[in-house]
């Protein structure tokens, strides 16, 4: 029987690391393998997909095919649909004649297993091998929301970059998924060959001289420019937009504090125009020079083609990739307000936010510099901040979270937690439980009601 693989991918840095993946073995060998591209835009029509992106040509060698998400499912979009139980067997029957994939032994390979269109996928083949690859950062959180058996324990293995060497991710180890690190040397490669395969980093919008003039002064004082990571928190409602445009502000601030003049900012490709505008007057009245890069280019691209003297954000992924995989300075802002004001309490972007502010400098204090070294405090630390996002999913990791609030909750550590959390979970840190019996069953009662409304 023949064996088709199917590789579910939504953005760039996702093929860049499944191809990695590939060129490591990671994967069997199989008769056919099939790259499926999802544009989760909110307006797919106005984006382009990952197989339109500069550099991809130089990954389509890797797949016998692309095919298109949503053109299959048109005109649902691929964030919101997922098929009905009673028409998944007739939904992969279309499919298997629309891929001509025949009675083929299918293995698919997806990413964020927890929502679609990942999850769509894995429904509509409920006989194919699964493996799912990491988002990033998020791969050490907890998975943040109950998964069908039936697709979670079909689930083999989590392949995940080594962002932070030391630290296991504890994304589907509830279904005994096993971690497989994609080796960083065949990432940086990928990278390398993205990166030959854009002719220019800079968009359409700045010029190529201002290009000329960065290369020219990196050759000449040996540093490049400061590289601004925007991530569009306020679309994710963390913040409102105001705030987010004074974060960006602040970064502007800080590189210039650190004595930068020379700044190139890499916004969210759907931020506003009007906050690069903002920024642009920012550095102007600092006396220092602002780029905008805004083409759809991975930052790791950009680490090669402008070779930053720094790289700072809030909580991007790409701050350790930058650190871990080019030894590039790396600084934060922001982080600590984000961690009062993320809800609810087990919102997937809270590990990425933990790991960050717990190891990167912070550029409000003027600091840059390499990462902290993960150890045992950080897994603990990342297994409290985990079981307390997913108590019922991850029950096992209650003694480590016990073992770690014990002995370091303290003025740094609390901004990790919410006394009402560790309270109504019975954690060291809460408000103790007074002994009268009445007074102990509603509290007992209020938090059954509590698990009840998590779950």
């Amino acid at each position: 029987m023949r064996t088709t693989q199917i590789f579910l991918a939504s953005s760039l840095y996702g093929a860049a690391t499944l191809a990695a993946a590939l060129d490591s073995g990671c994967f069997a060998p199989a008769d056919r393998r099939l790259l499926l591209v999802a544009n989760n835009a909110t307006t797919p029509e106005t984006s382009p997909a990952l197989d339109e992106m500069p550099g991809f040509e130089q990954l389509r060698g890797r797949f016998d095919g692309v095919l298109s998400w949503n053109e299959a499912i048109s005109p649902f979009h691929p964030g919101g649909w997922a098929p009905r139980p009673d028409d998944a067997p007739l939904w992969e029957r279309h499919l298997r004649l629309l891929w001509d994939l025949g009675d083929d032994r299918i293995e698919l390979a997806v990413e964020s297993i927890q929502v679609n269109p990942a999850l769509a996928v894995a429904q509509l083949f409920p006989d194919a091998a699964l493996d799912v690859y990491a988002d990033g950062l998020m791969s050490y959180g907890p998975t943040r929301n109950k998964i069908d058996p039936l697709v979670g324990e079909r689930v083999r293995r989590l392949f995940h970059l080594d962002l932070v060497p030391g630290l296991k991710p504890l994304l589907l180890a509830e279904f005994g998924a096993e971690p497989q690190i994609v080796p960083t040397e065949a990432f940086v490669k990928v990278v390398a060959e993205l990166s030959d395969g854009v002719t220019d980093p800079a968009s359409d919008a700045v010029s190529a001289e201002v290009s000329a003039e960065v290369s020219a002064e990196v050759s000449a004082e040996g540093e490049g420019p400061v590289l601004l990571l925007g991530q569009y928190l306020a679309a994710l409602g963390i913040i409102t937009p105001a705030e987010e445009e004074a974060l960006h502000v602040r970064m502007v601030r800080g590189a210039v504090a650190l004595g930068h003049r020379r700044i190139v900012f890499k916004p969210h490709p759907t931020a506003p125009a009007s906050w690069t505008r903002t920024l642009e007057r920012e550095a102007a009245a600092l006396e220092a020079e602002l780029t905008v890069l805004d083409r759809p280019l991975i930052a790791e691209v950009l680490y090669r083609r402008l070779r930053p003297a720094l790289v700072a954000g809030c909580f991007s992924t790409a701050l350790f990739t930058a650190s871990t995989f080019y030894g590039i300075p790396v600084a934060r802002i922001g982080t600590e307000p984000l961690l009062d004001r993320l809800t609810p309490y087990q919102n997937s972007n809270r590990v990425p936010l933990t790991i960050v502010d717990a190891l990167l400098p912070d550029l409000a204090d003027g600091a840059a510099g390499a990462p902290k070294e993960a150890d045992d405090i950080l897994t603990g630390l990342v297994s409290a901040v985990g079981f307390a996002m997913q108590p019922q999913l991850r029950p096992d990791l209650r003694a480590a979270a016990e073992s770690y609030l014990g002995r370091n909750l303290n003025n740094r550590t609390w901004r990790y937690f919410k006394r009402r959390r560790l309270t109504v979970l019975g954690l060291p840190g809460g408000i103790p439980v007074p002994r009268n019996a009445t007074v102990r069953r509603v509290v007992r009662r209020a938090r059954r009601l509590k698990r009840v409304a998590l779950g």
